[in-house]
């Protein structure tokens, strides 16, 4: 038993640094649709269908009073016909996530569940579902118990065995936030079960990606001690049984020392799509500014607000 343990640990402790040594040659993020993004005060939550021609994104005001999905499609993998969804915009909705096979749409949204009524509720996890890839979608339908429950649901992510990973901040989280999943069997949700200690704690652990086979998570902790500061993106890799590795920081060249959260992954490219509030603004400069000047500065890409980023990371995916 203690050579087991001993050979685990050897094997994880090089497969660290591995992955520390891929972490220093991952090229600096870059911003994703510059154009269309910074049309909006606040974005974040991208989806992209896995026929890779139509996507979506929240876009917020200021302070994330106003929540809508927008969809943009692409031709000849040119982004066009900006449009916030025909679902959304009435509510607080945000989080889109497509299944696999791009027939089902999840989202979140605090409408209410009740047809009858207008008011605005806690915020559950609910889908829209089409026939085919040219097919309109249906009307947004709740995803319903054991998933949803009077405390608020986040960050739908979903595999192609169809587990469902999501955030949850009731009375079931071991801490603030943490990540459960659940299995589809027979059409129904099984009960949620949380993902392992490994993952969870009693701190903050929300936004978790899965990957398609379920062979890695990566998610954001708040604050985490050994981290870059405010939220950081970490990996923890599937070792089966319901066991996963202990998270790995993503590394220096993804996280900043602001909000880094919400990651999407395109396992086909390797590239990975996040949302940042980091600020390359100057906080003083040697020549003096004047009006265009400031403006400028205070409005490029990188100023505080959340914007999208994208970066290849396809060295690390795979343990």
């Amino acid at each position: 038993m203690m050579k087991k343990l001993l050979l685990t640990a050897l094997s994880f402790f090089l497969f660290s640094l591995q992955l520390l040594f891929s972490q220093s040659n991952i090229p600096a993020p870059q911003p994703f649709l510059p154009d269309i993004i910074s049309q909006f005060p606040n974005v974040r939550d991208l989806a992209i269908s896995p026929q890779e021609n139509e996507l979506y994104f929240t876009a917020q005001s200021y302070l994330g009073e106003l929540s809508a999905l927008v969809r943009c499609t692409s031709k000849n993998g040119v982004w066009s016909k900006l449009e916030v969804a025909s679902f959304s915009g009435k509510y607080q909705d945000l989080e889109p996530f497509f299944a696999p096979d791009g027939l089902r749409l999840f989202f979140v949204s605090n409408r209410p569940t009740d047809p009858q009524s207008t008011e605005a509720k806690d915020f559950d996890i609910w889908y829209i579902e089409r026939k085919d890839v040219k097919s309109e979608w249906s009307a947004p339908i709740n995803v319903g118990e054991p998933i949803n429950t009077e405390g608020n649901e986040f960050y739908p992510s979903v595999s192609k065995f169809n587990t469902l990973y999501f955030t949850n901040d009731g009375i079931k989280s071991t801490g603030k936030d943490d990540i459960f999943m659940s299995k589809l069997v027979n059409g129904k949700y099984e009960a949620p079960l949380p993902v392992s200690d490994s993952v969870n704690s009693t701190g903050y652990e929300f936004n978790g990606f899965i990957s398609p086979d379920e062979s890695f998570l990566l998610y954001t902790c708040y604050n985490k001690k050994g981290g870059y500061g405010s939220g950081d993106l970490y990996i923890s890799y599937n070792k089966g049984n319901g066991q996963w590795t202990s998270p790995l920081n993503l590394g220096y060249q993804i996280n900043s020392t602001m909000m880094d959260y919400c990651p999407f992954v395109n396992v086909h490219t390797g590239v990975l799509y996040f949302t940042s509030k980091r600020s390359s603004v100057l906080k003083q400069t040697e020549n003096t500014f004047d009006t265009k000047g400031f403006l400028k500065e205070a409005n490029k890409y990188e100023n505080g607000l959340s914007r999208i980023y994208q970066v290849n990371v396809s060295s690390f995916l795979k343990k």
